[in-house]
């Protein structure tokens, strides 16, 4: 019986004409997701199931689509504001929208990352020396690709870091500068590039893309290795800020969305990754491709991704990019409490 519905598929994609017209009895009902009914003419199923799926196959949304329906270049013409741009994740980031197509702003403290952030990126990229934290900084980024590129699209905000020497830790331990100063540093900078992008995302009308990196210690914490607890705090509240940002500015096609890296080997984590006490815990921590500590590549991808408009039925979630760490138990190889960021 099988050749008669590779017969019927037959029909349906290439016509009757492939292969020899078997009349299909009247007694055989079947369907392909639609309603099941019998008919007296054995072709009327075929034609009408045909008719309908030529119309879903012209609704389908038109533009550079690989045989597996995604962008070649989702980037294309987009302009992207990359606030901690000029070093580790976010720099990779910068270096895979501009391979996807897009323009980028990069924003960095240092004016020698800076520099070389521009120099490395090339035409389609700019930078500007600023301060995150500073409420003005992500404003004048925007203006920047405003008056650079003629557009402003998609904002990703990686701007922040461990408060470790500013006085975090374990509840406790925490110092009342270090909580101030570690939240400063990574939730009202990212409330600040928020805010600064909603605001021109709205004026705009046209709808437009934030993503947030917040990271695996909001939702999964390691006490032994990480007990830096407003650190976990801030990086908490990134993703009520997204979720809730998400759910307010939908109709204003404005997607709001995270990243949570684990361990990733950076400028800013060299005291965890030259631990080796760590890192043993790290390769059992993030068991992925061998154990190891993650890569700012590991991240490209996905960041391509939400930034564009292959995302855009997407908003309000936090996706984990962490080798497995939120997924695994990743014992400690000692006992005892040791914290170290």
């Amino acid at each position: 019986m099988w050749y008669k519905y590779v017969h019927v598929w037959a029909s349906l994609v290439f016509g009757n004409s492939i292969g020899a017209r078997r009349a299909i009895p009247a007694a055989h009902s079947w369907s392909l997701g639609l309603p099941r009914r019998r008919s007296a003419e054995p072709h009327a199923e075929i034609v009408e199931t045909r008719a309908r799926i030529l119309a879903v196959g012209l609704a389908r949304p038109r533009g550079r689509f690989t045989m597996a329906g995604v962008e070649n270049r989702p980037l294309e013409n987009r302009v992207v504001v990359i606030v901690g741009g000029t070093t580790g994740m976010g720099l990779s980031a910068a270096a895979a929208c501009l391979r996807a197509g897009g323009k980028v702003i990069v924003v960095g403290r240092d004016a020698d990352n800076a520099r070389a952030a521009e120099s490395q990126l090339g035409q389609s990229a700019r930078a500007l020396v600023g301060d995150a934290t500073n409420p003005e900084t992500a404003g004048l980024a925007i203006q920047l690709a405003l008056d650079h590129f003629g557009r402003f699209d998609a904002l990703y905000h990686v701007a922040g870091g461990s408060g470790r020497k500013l006085g975090d830790g374990p509840l406790d331990q925490i110092t009342d500068d270090g909580w101030s100063a570690t939240l400063r540093l990574n939730l009202d900078s990212l409330f600040y590039s928020n805010r600064a992008a909603a605001a021109q995302l709205l004026k705009q009308t046209g709808g437009g893309a934030v993503l947030n990196m917040t990271s695996v210690l909001a939702f999964s914490p390691s006490p032994e290795f990480f007990a830096t607890h407003a650190y976990a705090a801030a990086k908490a509240a990134v993703i009520g800020l997204t979720k809730s940002s998400a759910a307010y500015y939908a109709p204003h096609r404005i997607r709001f969305n995270a990243i949570a890296p684990a361990l990733v080997e950076t400028p800013m984590s060299h005291r965890a990754t030259e631990d080796e006490a760590i890192m043993s815990f790290i390769r059992k921590k993030q068991p992925l491709d061998g154990g190891r500590a993650g890569q700012p590549a590991d991240l490209d991808a996905a960041v391509v991704y939400l930034l564009s408009d292959q995302s855009k039925f997407v908003t309000g979630q936090v996706l984990a990019i962490d080798g497995g760490w939120s997924v695994t138990e990743g014992v400690p190889p000692h006992g005892g409490i040791r914290s170290v960021e």
